[in-house]
């Protein structure tokens, strides 16, 4: 087994460190009605939105279903309880909006 070093911990907290501050984590999700979108406003200040209509398994929800969003993994996923929907944000970023999508 390898030997955990101290300068290897702080290799890894630093890692952590720069990951948290470059890659896109939620900090808030909702679903607005008028514009009919999902927005997600990240961390750094940044604010993504999608049309559900292109995500697989929002596509037919109700208004009332898509405004149930929750943010998931630090940041890193958006939940839909009842519609037992799990996104990606990176991956919804990327333009990744469901199966072989």
């Amino acid at each position: 087994m390898a030997e955990l070093t101290d300068a290897a911990i702080d290799a890894a907290l630093e890692r952590g460190r720069l990951a948290h501050a470059q890659e896109p984590r939620a900090a808030a999700a909702r679903y607005d009605r008028g514009e009919g979108l999902v927005i997600v406003d990240l961390e750094n200040g940044c604010v993504f939105a999608f049309p559900p209509r292109l995500v697989a398994g929002l596509d037919g929800a109700t208004a009332d279903q898509l405004a149930a969003v929750r943010i998931l993994g630090r940041g890193y996923g958006l939940h839909w309880e009842e519609l037992d929907v799990d996104l990606s944000l990176p991956g919804l970023m990327a333009g990744r909006f469901g199966p072989g999508i």
